[in-house]
């Protein structure tokens, strides 16, 4: 499987999101209203049971682009069988995106280059860049996906590869590293605890941790995929 993807030129990334305000009511007034809007339609089963109001589900709000903000984008890259991993991470969300931006641009805007996330294409690429026009940065060569044929993306999605033309599941990358046997800590925060650790514990370098991890995972699970085997843990750099 995926015997043309030249695992060089893959860029591995993962991104951790919060809520853009410490809690609903630190939210401006306008932006209270749009989510008063946006909170009865994303409400679970067990939630409109209960009738949870917009307010208790403001921890959501991390999820939407619209309502929330990056803190942390990491990557890596595999050079001469050792995984490199680089992480921008920063409460100011311009900068880390600026920052981001330049690196793609300067590192990696060659058409034979792949961004690879899992569930990237439905969040991390879309998410990334509407943060970016959102905070008024060109978008880097890379994202920029008008008037491209689906066929030109540079994309690759771990998640959308295993599901193999499969609509119906959503397969986390915790349960996929399981069934390949990768390596994962067990002291990770889970994905819903991020924005209490930013917001409460102010702990971002708790977050950048947890993210990094993540992209190690993905690029394993992408070197399992081809039958290839797995980076040693000696042979990850953190740069």
């Amino acid at each position: 499987m995926l015997e043309h993807v030249k695992t060089e030129k893959v860029l591995f990334l993962d991104i951790e999101t919060v809520p853009q305000y410490p809690s609903y009511s630190d939210m401006p007034e306008n932006f209270r209203k749009f989510w008063d809007l946006k909170a009865p339609k994303i409400r679970n089963e067990e939630e409109k049971k209960a009738d949870i109001k917009p307010a208790e589900l403001y921890s959501k709000a991390g999820i939407y682009a619209e309502f929330g903000k990056i803190i942390c984008i990491s990557i890596g890259f595999i050079y001469n069988n050792k995984l490199r991993i680089k992480s921008f991470a920063d409460d100011d969300e311009a900068k880390l995106l600026s920052d981001f931006g330049l690196m793609l641009e300067k590192s990696f805007n060659k058409p034979e280059i792949l961004l690879c996330a899992h569930n990237g294409k439905e969040f991390d690429f879309p998410y990334i860049s509407r943060r970016m026009l959102i905070n008024g940065i060109k978008l880097p060569t890379i994202l920029d996906l008008a008037g491209k044929k689906p066929w030109e993306s540079p994309f690759l999605d771990t998640m959308e590869l295993w599901k193999f033309g499969d609509f119906k599941n959503y397969t986390s990358l915790a349960l996929l590293s399981a069934i390949f046997n990768i390596p994962t800590p067990k002291d990770d925060i889970d994905g819903s605890q991020v924005g209490k650790v930013y917001w409460v514990d102010k702990d971002l370098a708790r977050i950048t941790i947890y993210c990094q991890k993540d992209v190690i995972a993905i690029a394993q699970l992408l070197l399992r995929y081809q039958g290839k085997p797995m980076i040693e843990e000696q042979n990850i750099i953190y740069t």
